[in-house]
């Protein structure tokens, strides 16, 4: 996926411009890894910062739209095209200005830019 799409998301994911996604269970293609604490669109990179709860030590994680390949919002979980590792090793996730900070956004969009495609469960 192109780096300038990975803040968007894709035709085909299922989102609705204007849906909150706050509260849904977020799932990778091996498992759940948390769900969405917030949303947010910073200089047009568009988000979801991941509450992981004990899983990742109870920190969170910020997920690129362009990551996303399924809301279904009758069940409220979102798919994700990247495994619980990939979701675990991305730049670490520590302070809430993180998620405005250009320089660290960037960093986030290449890290998941360059992960290989996989196999996405449906929603």
């Amino acid at each position: 996926m192109a780096i300038d799409r990975i803040w968007s998301y894709a035709p085909g994911s299922g989102h609705v411009e204007g849906q909150d996604l706050t509260g849904f269970t977020v799932a990778a293609t091996d498992g759940t890894i948390g769900h969405v604490d917030r949303e947010a669109a910073p200089h047009g990179l568009r988000h979801l910062v991941v509450d992981t709860g004990v899983w990742v030590f109870g920190r969170s994680v910020l997920v690129p739209a362009g990551v996303v390949t399924g809301i279904d919002t009758q069940g409220r979980r979102i798919t994700l095209a990247c495994t619980r590792g990939d979701a675990k090793a991305a730049p670490r996730f520590q302070t809430d200005s993180e998620t405005r900070d250009r320089e660290y956004l960037t960093a986030v969009g290449d890290y998941y830019d360059r992960l290989p495609p996989r196999a996405t469960t449906s929603a």
